[in-house]
């Protein structure tokens, strides 16, 4: 089995530990990307999972791909070219105050890059599954193209698609991602989306829910898997569902909705260390939990467990193994030492 993901691979900036970015003199720096977080967590479980993209051919670029290569991610199929690495700068936040996103990815080399960059024949050889997200589309018209041509090119291929909503606000308006979005989705097998996506992207939303106040409804959410199933005819649908005490603190679980029923996890109180790829995390367990042909309740809370796992790691990826995956998911949730 393979596995491909396609999106943009970014420099991450950060304030050490909880400074704000007006207080910091300095800055961690680190890689990540939603695609490319899901293909580290495939590498780290053992399968075989390639990332594709558009990268410089400069220094910066190199060392993006070098954080991928010692997860065992294969780099081949990334084009070089193109001008800059796209940043973010990511400031965590604490208690009642929010962690803060900014980006710095105009012009990057993946938004520049034209249809003509990538060849699917290539990229598509032996796989078995490809997933990108929303993020991507969002870059440029060209980029929405590509991966329409990616979706077209692998149904032909009989490859399983994957895609995570992703909405994001300062990236393209609600209207456009509906409008994009609404056509990619006709070629997808398995939507992945949070509380908010399905309401920003497609105007669907779960009834008797206050994502703030943390008070989620689950008929209301398999409502919502049922309106986008019958929308687009997915053959499941993955909705994570956080509730949001404070910055440092989650309730997390989610939803699986496939043959017409729906499976929702155990939900974990977490305790934050970095929530930045938490979804994609999720994302890279339920892409491996399917793959490796897990039942449907079973798939679930191997994703969600991940997921949570990953929230106690600092950096976009999440590095665990399956075997600690399946232990937090088989009950051992004390945190104890273990010698």
């Amino acid at each position: 089995m393979k596995v491909i993901t396609f999106g943009e691979l970014m420099l991450r900036l950060a304030p050490f530990n909880y400074l704000r970015f007006v207080q910091s003199d300095s800055y961690e720096a680190t890689f990540g990307g939603a695609e490319a977080n899901v293909a580290v967590s495939l590498a780290n479980y053992g399968i075989p999972v390639s990332f594709v993209s558009k990268l410089p051919a400069h220094e910066i670029g190199q060392c993006a791909i070098n954080s991928l290569r010692k997860f065992g991610v294969d780099t081949s199929l990334v084009v070089r070219g193109g001008e800059r690495v796209g940043i973010y700068y990511c400031e965590k936040g604490a208690s009642q105050r929010p962690s803060k996103v900014i980006y710095d990815r105009a012009h990057s080399s993946i938004s520049t890059a034209v249809p003509s960059d990538f060849d699917w024949d290539k990229i598509f050889q032996d796989v078995d599954w490809f997933h990108f997200t929303g993020i991507t589309p969002a870059l440029s018209d060209d980029v929405a193209e590509i991966c329409r041509i990616a979706c077209v090119e692998a149904q032909k291929r009989g490859i399983t698609i994957s895609c995570d909503l992703n909405f994001r606000k300062k990236l393209w308006s609600k209207q456009k991602a509906g409008q994009v979005m609404g056509e990619l989705c006709h070629y997808i097998n398995y939507c992945i989306a949070n509380e908010e996506d399905a309401k920003d992207v497609f105007g669907i939303e779960a009834s008797n829910t206050d994502i703030d106040s943390g008070k989620l409804n689950h008929q209301g959410y398999i409502s919502v898997a049922e309106q986008l199933t019958e929308r687009f005819g997915f053959k499941g649908v993955a909705i994570t569902l956080r509730e949001s005490l404070s910055a440092n603190d989650n309730n997390w679980s989610a939803m699986l909705y496939t043959g017409g029923k729906a499976y929702f996890s155990k939900k974990y109180a977490m305790h934050i260390v970095d929530r930045v790829g938490g979804g994609d995390s999720f994302g890279g367990g339920l892409i491996y939990s399917l793959l490796t042909g897990k039942d449907s309740q079973s798939a679930i809370e191997f994703a969600v467990a991940a997921s949570c796992l990953k929230h106690s790691i600092e950096g976009d990826y999440n590095l665990v193994s399956v075997a600690e995956v399946e232990a937090l998911a088989n009950g051992n949730a004390s945190g104890r030492v273990q010698r």
